[in-house]
């Protein structure tokens, strides 16, 4: 994640899309058919006048699974009123623009413009047919939700309207004016078919909520809202269309806007649930198919806001800077039964764990054609075999959910249930994690609930409230990265994220989710200054509803999906991140260890000469080692804003920064805990990474880079046959010191072992350029020791100094063991030696 995110406000086009002046709403044919038709509603000449109430449209048959309910027809409002000056500014609400009375002249959704090349994903999405689904039967009323937080978080935004000076709508505006197509539905991607306009009537006799659903809901307890909630494909009363649903309890009048009504607001209006409260509003819209492109355009009950939405459950969007949601059908015949069950099998078992860090969109380019990222498919093509072959276990890609800002990397998420349109569709990211599961390769994907872009079409100030964020900045906005924070403490909001969390697990087959900026969430003053946070209700700085947030969130994801493995990126001394929750911890299954990344490079970073003066900087892990369940980081964040590629944090001539760093992968693999690699530091990328680049794999026509790719491909094979080298990577038990204190030669020396403590693994490092003969260490037992590993070997690029014979211990005493072996150390190396009990 960066350090710093870049703003999104000040990346004008792409990320902040203007909203298109409101229009009158035109009259449509299914307005005008009868009296059980919906009345199309009466545009208002006088601002001060508030529009007509439309007519609740009259049942239509349902069928058996269908769980009648009843909607609320869109009531008249009083007229707006300015807001009064506020006492405390609340965050910022996006500007609305004045309606203006002109009907729209018809327009067809505009013609896909061919993005980049995806491969074969025009082909798949095309023949991804939709499929018939059948409503939910209505369950018996649930008991009401004893849920204090939507009513509290209702009142917040209420108090907020009621200060808010940032509303630049005038009072009295039509507030369900028909807009024009949206200025920033720009491109359809590839396999996404257009569609004709639908005259059909919309229909409001169909729910796929229960009345257990809504309880879930309010409750914060339901984890499978997509598919309740967003639209769905499906056959209602004989006739093929799309179910819409979407949350917004401070709208008065919400509709279905797209390329099958002209984007009318007035054509195919939504129903608000009458009976539960929930603030859900639905409609069935016959017609809408596969493909088609929606928003919903949203008229709040405060100060006359009106604004078009992105469908924040779509699950499939427009290619940026186009912000639509597209319907999708999610049908996929998965491809990785043997993998699921091997996964599943292999729960709670050690294993070895080595994961390559990616970002899709700059692994590697097309020069050839316009330097474009490769698709979906194509990776599939590619990076399946790479990985096995450099004998990874894990592939972890930083956010592919749908972000408007491409320099974000992916961390500023509006689109939170869609993949990135840029490489292709839903099917086509499904086929790459099918490709990697054939190999088996483990996907983890970066997942990020800390926070959202302040982009109007996403899910900030939703229906003119802060419905999922916090109204007071000193709570709901991010000073680092210009966002919002969202409001942890509503069950609705935990629900989004948390079903969220599921859904790619679900869907997509994850293997893990790597959670973002894990700190930020944590303490209420992260980044702030005195004055600018809130303490919480104790008058501490934890922030104690993300904490709870957190702890359900990891209670869900091993409960449903026990084999998966959820990772924290937190950078802070908070105890307990990977400990179970009922044992007072957060529940993750691991957590970067950010200590050991920051101490490692910093150590190597000083000239070998000056490193027996820091030899407590490269010990130092093991003493707090063991209180978490540490994953070992060298990841994207330390490659970046001027930090230098690894290969030149490395101090010394040619030849010294690629022994450096093949001691630093050496010893990195050694150490307790799992691994995590950013691309292009296996073969020493001498570039910065670039989001707009790519790696500069033509470095592999050279030796030293060749060299050091062989080694860490050789790392990675040791590391998974040897189980002492990855059967404890949590346990103290599994490590043993055999000489930390030797600093006047900078070397130290380790013993791995395995959890029958059979196996062992010696671990020595010279951290100097000096090689050393008869380098006596102190041995368990008798017996035999192995070379398997030398990284100053001719074919990693190195000097060729190594062990090439057994070594046999000899009875003499030595760091208090009876037994000891006499060695060579090579230059600035790392050997890895495995024991052989007489």
């Amino acid at each position: 994640m960066p350090d710093k995110k870049p703003d999104s406000k000040k990346v004008a086009k792409e990320v902040k899309p203007k909203l298109t002046p409101d229009k009158k709403p035109a009259a449509t044919k299914a307005a005008t058919q009868s009296a059980s038709a919906q009345a199309k509603p009466t545009s208002t000449k006088a601002k001060a006048s508030a529009p007509s109430a439309k007519a609740e449209p009259a049942p239509a048959k349902t069928e058996a699974a269908a769980a009648p309910v009843k909607k609320a027809a869109p009531k008249p409002k009083a007229p707006a009123q300015k807001a009064p000056a506020a006492e405390s500014k609340a965050v910022e609400a996006p500007k609305a623009t004045k309606p203006v009375a002109a009907k729209p002249a018809a327009k067809k959704a505009k013609a896909s413009a061919t993005p980049a090349k995806q491969g074969a994903s025009a082909a798949a999405a095309t023949s991804a047919k939709p499929a018939a689904k059948k409503s939910a039967t209505k369950a018996k009323k649930a008991p009401k939700a004893t849920s204090t937080s939507a009513s509290v978080s209702q009142e917040e935004d209420k108090n907020a309207m009621n200060s808010s000076t940032d509303i630049s709508l005038e009072s009295g505006a039509d507030t369900h004016a028909t807009p024009a197509k949206p200025e920033n539905v720009t491109e359809v991607p590839t396999g996404a078919p257009t569609h004709e306009v639908t005259h059909a009537p919309a229909q409001y006799d169909l729910s796929l909520l229960t009345d257990m659903d809504i309880h879930l809901f309010r409750e914060g307890r339901h984890f499978k809202l997509y598919e309740k909630l967003g639209a769905h494909i499906m056959e209602h009363n004989g006739v093929k269309g799309t179910y819409f649903a979407v949350w917004a309890p401070n709208a008065h009048y919400v509709s279905v806007i797209g390329d099958f009504n002209n984007w009318d607001a007035g054509a195919h209006p939504m129903g608000g649930r009458q009976d539960d409260d929930s603030g859900i509003w639905e409609v069935f819209i016959p017609e809408v198919q596969h493909g088609s492109l929606y928003k919903y355009h949203i008229a709040s009950k405060y100060n006359g806001y009106t604004v078009d939405k992105t469908d924040p459950y779509a699950f499939w969007r427009e290619i940026p800077p186009g912000t639509a949601s597209i319907v999708w059908d999610m049908a996929y015949d998965w491809n990785d039964q043997a993998w699921m069950q091997e996964r599943d099998a292999r729960a709670g078992q050690s294993q070895p764990m080595s994961v390559y860090e990616m970002h899709l969109g700059s692994w590697k380019r097309v020069p050839e054609e316009g330097f474009r990222s490769l698709s979906y498919r194509e990776l599939a093509a590619q990076l399946p075999a790479y990985l096995k072959e450099m004998g990874f276990t894990h592939v972890e890609f930083m956010p592919i959910m749908e972000h408007p800002f491409h320099g974000s990397w992916g961390y500023q998420v509006t689109g939170y249930y869609a993949v990135s349109s840029r490489y292709g569709t839903p099917q086509d990211f499904m086929y790459l994690v099918d490709a990697l599961h054939k190999e088996g390769i483990g996907v983890i994907l970066d997942w990020v609930p800390s926070h959202f872009p302040t982009d109007l079409h996403g899910p900030i100030y939703f229906d003119g409230t802060h419905l999922f964020e916090h109204a007071d900045p000193r709570e709901g906005y991010h000073p680092d990265w210009n966002s919002a924070i969202f409001n942890y403490g509503r069950n609705e909001v935990k629900a989004f994220l948390i079903s969220n969390a599921l859904f790619w697990l679900d869907k997509y087959h994850a293997d893990g989710l790597r959670v973002d900026a894990v700190a930020s969430m944590l303490y209420r003053d992260y980044s702030r200054k005195e004055g600018e946070w809130i303490p919480n209700k104790y008058g501490g700085r934890e922030n104690l509803e993300a904490i709870q947030f957190l702890q359900e969130f990891n209670v869900a994801v091993y409960e449903n999906f026990p084999s998966v493995h959820t990772i924290a990126e937190e950078s802070t001394a908070y105890a307990g991140v990977s400990h179970p929750t009922y044992n007072g911890g957060l529940g993750f299954g691991m957590k970067w260890m950010m200590g050991w990344m920051h101490d490692t490079l910093s150590y190597f970073k000083e000239d070998p000469i000056n490193r027996s003066h820091h030899h407590n900087t490269i010990t130092f892990s093991t003493v707090y080692g063991f209180s978490e369940n540490f994953m070992l980081p060298l990841s994207h964040d330390e490659v970046v804003y001027g930090k230098q590629p690894l290969i030149y944090k490395m101090p010394g001539d040619d030849w010294q920064k690629f022994a450096n760093l093949r001691n630093l992968y050496g010893y990195m693999y050694g150490h307790p805990g799992t691994k995590l690699l950013f691309m292009g530091a296996e073969f020493g990328d001498t570039s910065e990474w670039n989001h707009d680049g790519t790696l500069n794999w033509h470095l592999l026509e050279y030796d030293n880079h060749k060299g050091l790719r062989n080694w860490l491909k050789d790392v990675n094979k040791v590391y998974q046959q040897e189980k002492a080298l990855y059967e404890l990577p949590f346990d103290p038990s599994g490590f043993e010191w055999v000489d930390i204190s030797d600093h006047n030669n900078s070397v130290i020396a380790f013993l791995r072992k395995s959890k029958d403590g059979a196996e062992k693994i010696m671990v020595v490092c010279n951290f100097t350029p000096v090689p050393r003969d008869n380098y006596r260490l102190g041995s368990p037992e008798a017996g035999t020791w192995t070379e398997l590993l030398n990284s100053d070997n001719h074919d990693y690029g190195g000097s060729g100094v190594n062990n090439p014979y057994p070594i046999h211990t000899e009875a003499i005493n030595k760091h208090g063991r009876p037994h000891s072996l006499s060695l060579t150390l090579s230059p600035l190396g790392v050997s890895y030696l495995k024991f052989q009990a007489d």
